[in-house]
């Protein structure tokens, strides 16, 4: 195949002279290739910020839940239908277990909370007293709720630091008289900041005794769901099992496929999440992976009207003793160097976009990575070289099939 580097500059040249109809028909590439780096490099960073979420829980903890599910699969109560199984007696058995240190009870509702004219939308939270101990926390003034006051309808609240602030400002909340909703609590401590973890603004709730939330608030007498604190040295899959067992017990459930429950570790949200935005992903990808494929096709179109125009060109190139495989390889050429310029500027266009998301995510507070895998730009490379081969071969062909003779009389 004589095919030289003045042959590869003629092709340069003819796309040089032909540099706006060459750029738009490398735009559907462009967007396609950008489309899959971005959704790649996007779907990477959801994934880094959702496992920090659920690492920020801690990874000694079980979550027990109201209502069956799969053993990959989420309860029932993540569906957000309303179960009423898990009951105060069912984390204090769970405490009794050798192999869980703490268990926190947790009840949640919404509400108005305000304070001399200043008012703010809230989450509360009705817990037990082992919740700092649970959840690896702390307090900034004041007192926690007491074991004794967990089981009492007593009107105290200890505030998240994002209460406090806006509530109170940089005065002293200790012993001050709130509002949530029709209901009026003292104020009897504050607990440190936190941030966001478990997909929730810890600073951004009200903490008030179990039966207070229950009787009072809510008027139930369920949990909305157990978090255990495993004690160190104890195995995972032992200190899982054992709270199922003591649950079945609870319940009265001889038989595992009548639990009403469900416990889930750390490890198992985030296996179960890293599986979930990965098949997204890809998913996205894969739809994305169509326009490139429609690019394809304008690229194609593109080049038989290219084959039209030169076909005088193409009748005196053979005529001078130009071969199919010279003709041939001429369109090829041309068809994947506009495939590579669009392929090129796609990526780069494509990180951009997705270090000026990561950076926008980080400044207002997400803790969001920047990730560019060398994976997606190897398959864009891929994507590109497949493109520009698919697209041109058809093109190319029908070039070198032309007779010189008859190309020569095209006018």
């Amino acid at each position: 195949m004589r095919f030289h580097l003045k042959d590869y500059i003629l092709v340069l040249k003819i796309l040089k002279r032909n540099k706006t109809r060459s750029f738009l028909t490398s735009v559907g590439i462009i967007i396609g290739i950008a489309s899959v780096i971005l959704i790649m490099s996007v779907g990477a960073g959801a994934q880094s910020l959702i496992i920090d979420q659920v690492e920020g829980m801690g990874s000694n903890l079980l979550g027990i839940m109201p209502g069956a599910a799969e053993e990959d699969g989420p309860p029932a109560s993540a569906m957000g239908i309303s179960i009423t199984t898990l009951k105060y007696n069912d984390a204090q058995a769970i405490e009794k277990l050798e192999e869980i240190e703490y268990a926190c009870s947790y009840i949640t509702g919404s509400g108005l909370a305000s304070y001399m004219g200043r008012t703010k939308d809230a989450n509360f939270v009705g817990l037990t007293a082992n919740y700092l101990k649970v959840e690896d926390t702390s307090l900034d003034l004041g007192r926690f709720i007491t074991k004794e006051e967990e089981t009492q309808v007593k009107r105290v609240v200890v505030l998240g630091s994002q209460v406090r602030e806006d509530l109170f400002g940089n005065s002293d909340p200790i012993n001050q008289k709130i509002k949530i909703n029709k209901e009026i609590f003292k104020v009897i401590g504050v607990i440190k900041e936190r941030g966001s973890s478990a997909f929730q603004n810890q600073d951004n709730q009200i903490f008030i005794p179990l039966y207070t939330a229950q009787k009072l608030m809510l008027g139930v007498n369920h949990l909305g769901y157990l978090r255990a604190k495993i004690a160190d040295g104890v195995d995972l899959e032992l200190a899982k099992s054992q709270v199922r067992q003591t649950i079945r017990e609870q319940h009265n459930i001889d038989f595992v496929e009548e639990d009403d429950f469900s416990v889930r570790s750390t490890e198992d949200a985030m296996s179960m999440l890293g599986a979930m935005t990965d098949a997204l992903r890809y998913f996205l990808t894969a739809i994305v992976a169509i326009s490139l494929l429609v690019g394809g096709i304008g690229i194609m179109n593109i080049m038989l009207v290219s084959v039209n125009e030169s076909t005088r060109e193409i009748g005196l190139r053979k005529a001078v003793g130009a071969t199919k495989k010279d003709i041939s390889f001429h369109f090829l050429v041309q068809t994947i160097l506009i495939t590579l310029f669009g392929g090129i500027i796609g990526i780069i266009f494509g990180i951009s976009i997705s270090f000026l998301i990561s950076v926008i995510a980080q400044y207002l507070g997400y803790n969001w990575s920047f990730i560019i895998s060398f994976s997606s730009i190897i398959l864009s490379f891929i994507f590109i070289i497949l493109v520009g081969i698919m697209s041109g071969w058809y093109p190319a062909k029908k070039a070198a099939d032309l007779n010189p003779i008859e190309a020569l009389r095209y006018e």
